[in-house]
């Protein structure tokens, strides 16, 4: 039987891996649980875990938000029968099954409260602040009371999520839904694409190219959002628009459209701020 002290040991492992839970986490033998990760946005639950405690203690533990997962095992000098060691295995193995699982289910009801959000929501005009603010149109935008509503796709159409932009610019997504790959299109392609990080840009590009441009919502989706365009349009020029983050260490903006460019053969565009170097 475990003890306080070897539970610990999981809960320190997780602190370790940055996804501590804001809460004490309460840890049922075998059932994966999930919780808000500290400094995740109120009323999350990113973040998951599961404890087996026999043969000896072991886990695993990750976040939705961000795709990571990690599997733990505690020290032990206790020698194993082959049929312990078995039972380890499988048990070590399960975690990942039963994350699957839930985050099917979680991606699903998510999904369902974004087809619902959507359906009833008025489309959005060009006075809201937020657009007046960039300069930018609607394009096909709804809105929510005094939220715009950005929806995020698949390539097939599928409607996965939404991103909500208040009056000040600030942005946030449905808990618990998919982003990976999915984006949202303004304008038809024709013998190019472009992609951007934001609405803001993606609208900008569009307004003043004419181009289709798909909103890809943050740099860490770029090269997933180009691989499964470069999937549906497999002879389209693509063109990855950088934010040029040339104030910030390694510059993510520029890192991330190179690392998509380079995935699907596409080429990168970069602005260029006077004064301020893209390197």
């Amino acid at each position: 039987m475990s003890t306080p002290f070897s539970e610990d040991a999981f809960l320190s492992a997780i602190a370790a891996a940055d996804l501590a839970p804001v809460k004490h986490l309460s840890l049922p033998d075998g059932k994966i649980v999930r919780y808000r990760v500290e400094g995740d946005k109120a009323g999350s639950r990113n973040g998951w875990a599961v404890l087996n405690r026999s043969p000896i203690l072991n886990g695993a533990f990750g976040s939705w938000r961000t795709g990571e997962q990690h599997t733990w095992k505690a020290d032990s000098k206790e020698t194993m029968t082959p049929g312990e060691r078995a039972e380890l295995h499988r048990k070590i193995q399960a975690p990942e099954q039963a994350r699957a699982a839930e985050e099917a289910r979680v991606r699903a009801d998510a999904a369902a409260r974004a087809v619902k959000l959507w359906s009833g929501a008025k489309p959005a005009t060009n006075d809201h602040p937020y657009l007046r603010a960039k300069g930018v149109y609607a394009f096909g935008l709804r809105s929510l009371r005094d939220q715009l509503m950005i929806p995020a796709r698949d390539v097939d159409g599928k409607l996965h999520t939404l991103q909500f932009i208040g009056p000040d610019g600030t942005k946030r997504f449905m808990t618990g839904g998919r982003i990976a790959g999915c984006y949202y299109a303004i304008g038809r392609p024709d013998d190019a694409l472009l992609l951007a990080e934001g609405y803001a840009t993606a609208a900008t590009l569009h307004q003043v190219t004419g181009r289709a441009v798909a909103v890809c919502f943050n740099c860490g989706n770029l090269a997933a959002v180009a691989k499964a365009l470069r999937g549906k349009f497999p002879r389209l020029r693509l063109l990855i628009c950088a934010d040029n983050d040339a104030t910030t260490p390694g510059n993510p903006g520029l890192a991330a459209a190179r690392a998509a460019a380079q995935a699907v053969g596409g080429r990168v565009a970069v602005p260029v701020f006077a004064g301020v170097s893209h390197e």
